[in-house]
C-alpha cells in the first residue's frame, strides 16, 4: 500500500495545489481556462504523439485491453440508458449523469500509469487512450442525441467536434508514425517529448482549479448513481474482465486505473454546450475527484 500511495500522492498533491491556487486567486481567473486550452490542444497531444510514435506497441495486448475497457464502458452505457426512467431525471440531468459514469480524466490516468509502471505503464496508458477517447466521445454524443438535448444543427457540430478532437488526432498520428517505421526522426523526438513533459503537471493543476466544492450541496440519485458506477462498479467489472482475459500485471493495473478514474473536467464544458445540466455535472466531477483519492489506492492495493 505504501508504494501505491507514494506513486499517487504526488498526483493528488498537484490537484490539491491547483484547488488552492484557484481558490486563492493567486493568478487571474482568466488564466486557468487558457492554461487548460494549452494543455488540451498542444501539450497533451504532444505527449501522446511522442509516446505512441516511439513505443513498442507490439508488447501491449491491444485486443484484450480493448475487450476490458470498452466492454466495461459498453455494459454501463447500455445499463444506464435502460435505467433512465427509474432515476427520475430530466433529459438534461440524465446526460450529465451519463457523462459522469463513462468519461474519465486522461491527465490523472496517464500520470498514474507512469508513476506506477514508468515507461511500460505510460505506453499502455497511451494505447488505452487511443481506444477509449474516440469511443467515449461517440457514446456520449449519442447520449445527448437520444436524450433530445441538442438543438438544431447540434448533431453535425458534435460530430465535427469528435472528428477534430486533438487527443484522437494525436493518437492517430502517433500510431501512424509508429507503424510507418521511423517514429519521430532526429531532433524531433526530443523536441516533441520536451513539449509533452509539461502536460501532466499542468493538467493536474487544471483539474484542481476546476473543482467546485459548493456544487457538492446538490446531491440526488443521479449524482449518487454516477459516483457508484464510476468509482465502484466500473472498476469492479474491469478487474473481473482483466482477470478473465488474462492481462499481464502492467496492462491489468492500467486497465483498472482507467476504469476507476474520476470524470474529466471537460465534461462540464460539454454539458453547457450540448444542453446538459452543467451544475449537476460540476457536482459529479468534484465528488468523483475527491472520492477517487480514496478509492483509487484501494482498488490498486487489491491487485498489488
Amino acid at each position: 500500500m505504501s508504494e501505491i500511495m507514494e506513486a499517487l500522492l504526488p498526483l493528488f498533491a498537484l490537484i490539491a495545489l491547483g484547488a488552492v491556487l484557484g481558490a486563492g486567486r493567486f493568478l487571474p481567473a482568466a488564466f486557468w481556462p487558457q492554461l487548460e486550452r494549452l494543455v488540451y490542444f498542444v501539450l497533451f497531444p504532444a505527449m501522446l504523439v511522442a509516446t505512441l510514435a516511439t513505443a513498442d506497441i507490439r508488447q501491449v495486448p491491444v485486443v484484450r485491453l480493448a475487450a476490458v475497457l470498452l466492454g466495461a464502458m459498453a455494459v454501463f452505457a447500455w445499463g444506464l440508458w435502460h435505467l433512465r426512467q427509474r432515476l427520475g431525471l430530466e433529459a438534461a440531468a440524465f446526460t450529465s449523469v451519463f457523462q459522469g459514469a463513462l468519461r474519465f480524466n486522461s491527465y490523472v490516468g496517464v500520470a498514474g500509469a507512469a508513476a506506477l509502471h514508468a515507461g511500460p505503464g505510460a505506453t499502455v496508458a497511451a494505447v488505452a487512450l487511443a481506444l477509449m477517447v474516440p469511443t467515449v466521445n461517440v457514446i456520449c454524443v449519442a447520449g445527448f442525441v437520444a436524450a433530445g438535448t441538442l438543438g438544431r444543427g447540434g448533431v453535425k457540430k458534435s460530430a465535427l467536434a469528435v472528428m477534430k478532437n486533438p487527443l484522437i488526432l494525436a493518437c492517430l498520428l502517433g500510431v501512424g508514425l509508429n507503424l510507418a517505421g521511423p517514429g519521430l526522426p532526429g531532433w524531433s523526438e526530443q523536441a516533441v517529448s520536451l513539449v509533452g513533459r509539461a502536460a501532466l503537471p499542468l493538467g493536474l493543476l487544471a483539474v484542481g482549479v476546476a473543482l467546485r466544492l459548493s456544487a457538492l450541496m446538490r446531491l440526488n440519485p443521479g449524482v449518487l448513481a454516477a459516483l457508484a458506477i464510476k468509482l465502484v462498479l466500473m472498476p469492479g467489472l474491469a478487474l473481473a474482465l482483466a482477470w478473465g482475459v488474462g492481462l499481464d500485471p502492467v496492462a491489468r493495473d492500467v486497465a483498472l486505473l482507467f476504469a476507476a478514474l474520476p470524470t474529466a473536467t471537460s465534461a462540464y464544458i460539454l454539458a453547457r454546450q450540448l444542453g446538459g445540466d452543467a451544475e449537476l455535472m460540476a457536482a459529479i466531477i468534484t465528488g468523483q475527484t475527491l472520492l477517487a483519492m480514496v478509492t483509487l489506492p484501494l482498488w490498486l492495493r487489491l491487485v498489488a
